[in-house]
């Protein structure tokens, strides 16, 4: 447990606490405040220890172990139902876990809320990418940015000045974006417009505008055709090397997800991890070969 300052007020905090109990600030809403002096900007990107889930008599995760350091692209595979999803939805705060841990960036995020974790630098995607489809996919870019002027009404109407200016930022930021994914000829292009490849690009985009340092993909190709789902997983590679952003993939594919220059691989199945290393040792894994053919 940390101990700190707050920000606003000054009282004494711990970084168990959601908020400060004196003024009500967030306490989360600069990570830096938990950062200690001896060396935890070296913490890992994620770690996670021990988690269980059970929705009703039916025990979902039993005591799920795993970690990513920083900069490094770690697959989780496994077959169908066994606990993926789950596994990530704990991580990022949509259901809370019946016990264990969730770390980020050395940030106790267990009892968080997903805000709270986005704001520590963690963002995800989801097995279907939920765009807005009634939106152009530049709109769908400039949604997510935090600490947006606009949000509150008082300043967007007092603010003008700064609020234009925040807004040719952002499509500046946006553009270059997409840009990068290949993809700026669609910016005007309605999201309902978009092929299988084109939605988990944009999906990408969108929540590389909220500036992550950890992402969480839900099958990222997932549908996507052959050259396209190369091209999806190039730009995960080039957003490493160019950015450092540490990535947690999520693929049912083992053939493919074990061609694509991970780091790392945790199998999980029945709700547990059942093994982990290096894509050379996940093929030879006799283990692994049972859980997917069930010899």
């Amino acid at each position: 447990m940390m101990s700190a300052n707050c920000p606003s007020c000054g009282q004494k905090v711990v970084d168990t606490m959601i908020e400060c109990p004196s003024c009500g600030a967030d306490l989360h809403k600069d990570p830096k405040l938990w950062i200690k002096k001896d060396g935890d900007m070296d913490a890992k990107a994620l770690e996670i220890e021990g988690i269980h889930k059970s929705f009703g008599g039916f025990h979902v995760l039993k005591g799920v172990t795993l970690d990513v350091e920083p900069h490094e692209i770690v697959g989780l595979i496994g077959p169908n139902g066994c606990g993926k999803t789950t596994t990530f939805n704990v991580i990022s705060g949509l259901i809370p876990a019946d016990s264990g841990s969730v770390k980020v960036f050395g940030i106790d995020a267990t009892n968080m809320k997903p805000y709270q974790i986005n704001r520590i630098g963690l963002s995800r995607t989801f097995q279907n990418t939920r765009l807005w489809k009634d939106m152009t996919v530049l709109e769908n870019l400039l949604v997510p940015p935090k600490e947006q002027i606009g949000f509150r009404i008082r300043d967007a109407i007092l603010r003008r000045k700064a609020l234009k200016e925040q807004e040719r930022e952002l499509i500046e930021k946006a553009f270059s974006i997409l840009d990068f994914l290949e993809i700026s000829h669609i910016a005007f292009n309605y999201a309902s417009e978009l092929s299988g490849g084109q939605s988990k690009l944009v999906d990408l985009g969108r929540v590389l505008m909220s500036d992550p340092k950890l992402l969480l993909l839900d099958e990222p190709v997932a549908g996507v055709a052959g050259p396209l789902a190369n091209k999806v997983f190039n730009k995960i590679h080039e957003l490493r090397s160019r950015l450092g952003i540490s990535v947690l993939i999520i693929e049912h594919n083992m053939d493919f997800i074990l061609r694509k220059g991970v780091d790392r691989v945790f199998v999980m199945n029945r709700g547990e991890v059942l093994v982990s290393g290096t894509p050379l040792e996940i093929k030879k894994s006799r283990d692994v070969i049972e859980a997917y053919l069930g010899e």
